[in-house]
């Protein structure tokens, strides 16, 4: 029984795969405060030119350039694993295999789409680029490919994030990058919220409005800012992951998966192991595809397809997405990661289309999974990964039940070693379960009155 399933360095892939592509109802664009879709120009003074490229892009396959290619040699391609020692525990026929993410230097898959990021900018003349950060998984990993490139890096790191986990914005210094708590005293957005809340625990959608405010008041023009998640580029950096995913299962005769599972917070981790499968979904394959998120921020759950701002500041151009509300501020669980109010547009167009069955898990039964995990597997995992394997034991027993030999796929998409405090909770008793009230909800998206409606329309297929 194979237990790692490596691929040799030859067959990295040397193309991205972009969904757009194929999507059976096309991908509904950004639109600018006027309710009209919005131009590539537009957004010049936040992305360099050659990254909007991509993001507007919708050719199937997009070449890597050959320096991004040396820098993922470093930890690519990633290997892909079967979870035997979960099996034995479970009692179950199902086959359970993870990508392995947690292999690159800052631990997860964020690197993925950092290093193309950085490779853009700089090739393109930038010398510093803005971001936000939740746990601090993408915040350490820009940090380390700017150093890579020789570019400044600047993190607005969320403010409860920041308290609960110091080790990540050490990493963040360590590779030569700013890390500042968000809401800060640096930007007046981030000022005008302290004033208003001084005691909130900060949310992505405030950090995302700090650093696009820096980079927009750089009258030098060498600024720009950097999103880890959410945007169409990002999806198709990471489709790295799926495209080795594939090739990996092969070689152990496997020609598809049964389920595929990921964490969601802003889509980027679940997208990038998922859209190669949905693909072949699309063309026919039966494939059950989960993306799983916090009850906490049920996004994709409860939260309503509509146009909205990625950001608190309305900033950002109004995307297609499933959301919460741009003004939402989410509990402050431990996955960091996934407490963000919006999600991925290509996500959401591919839920609405029926290609995926969202799922939301409340954070002890994601701890109770990821201790699990470590008493069977033996590594300690992120707080956002515990979702994704609580789905994959879910779905394990389900196979017991069912007496069938399904193959699930899942990403371990970072480990938890800088996550600690948060096991100390759980295990002290000190961490409870939080659901989004009703009326919470009601109260949080009104601010989506008034706005634009996306159409929902689908081809009907799934």
């Amino acid at each position: 029984m194979d237990r790692k399933i490596l691929l040799n360095e030859k067959d990295i892939p040397k193309r991205w795969y972009n969904l757009a592509a194929d999507l059976p109802t096309p991908l509904q664009p950004p639109l600018g405060p006027d309710g009209k879709p919005i131009t590539p120009d537009m957004l010049a003074p936040v992305f360099p030119m050659n990254i909007i490229e991509q993001e507007v892009s919708t050719e199937r396959w997009i070449d890597i350039p050959e320096p991004i290619l040396d820098i993922l040699y470093r930890w690519r391609p990633a290997p892909l694993r079967r979870a035997v020692y979960l099996e034995r525990f479970l009692k179950t026929p199902a086959k359970i295999y993870y990508k392995d993410e947690s292999t690159s230097p800052p631990g997860s898959h964020k690197p993925n789409t950092a290093v193309a990021q950085a490779y853009y900018n700089k090739e393109f003349g930038i010398k510093k680029i803005t971001t936000e950060t939740g746990a601090g998984q993408w915040g350490s990993a820009l940090a380390f490919a700017c150093q890579l490139f020789d570019l400044k890096c600047k993190v607005y790191m969320v403010r409860i994030s920041f308290d609960q986990k110091p080790f990540r914005k050490i990493m963040m210094e360590t590779w030569g990058a700013k890390c500042v708590a968000s809401p800060s005293n640096e930007t007046e957005i981030g000022r005008k919220i302290l004033k208003e809340m001084p005691d909130t625990p900060g949310a992505l959608g405030i950090a995302i409005s700090e650093a696009i405010e820096e980079t927009v008041r750089d009258t030098t023009g060498k600024t720009r800012y950097s999103l880890g998640s959410v945007l169409n580029h990002v999806m198709l950096h990471q489709s790295i992951i799926g495209l080795e995913a594939k090739k990996q299962l092969e070689m152990v005769g496997v020609k598809k998966p049964d389920i595929v599972i990921g964490c969601a917070g802003g889509g980027s981790n679940f997208a990038g192991l998922a859209f190669p499968f949905v693909q072949d979904k699309i063309n026919g394959e039966n494939i059950e595809i989960i993306p799983v998120e916090p009850k906490a921020c049920p996004t994709i759950t409860r939260g309503e397809f509509a146009y909205d701002h990625g950001d608190t500041a309305c900033m950002t151009p109004l995307l297609a997405m499933h959301t919460l509300g741009h003004a939402f501020v989410p509990e402050p669980i431990h996955a960091g990661g996934l407490r963000y109010h919006g999600m991925a547009p290509l996500v959401c167009q591919a839920v609405v289309e029926g290609l995926m069955n969202p799922k939301s898990y409340h954070q002890l039964k994601c701890y109770e999974s990821a201790m699990i995990w470590a008493k069977t597997e033996g590594f300690i995992c992120a707080p956002e990964t515990s979702h994704a394997i609580a789905a994959t034991i879910e779905e394990a027993i389900k196979a017991r039940e069912e007496g069938k030999e399904k193959v699930i796929i899942f990403n371990y998409s970072g480990h938890g070693l800088m996550d600690l405090t948060g096991y100390d909770a759980y295990i002290n008793g000190k961490l409870h379960d939080y659901e989004l009230p009703e009326e919470a909800l009601k109260k949080s998206t009104s601010v989506l009155d008034g706005l634009p409606k996306p159409s929902t329309e689908k081809s009907g297929k799934w």
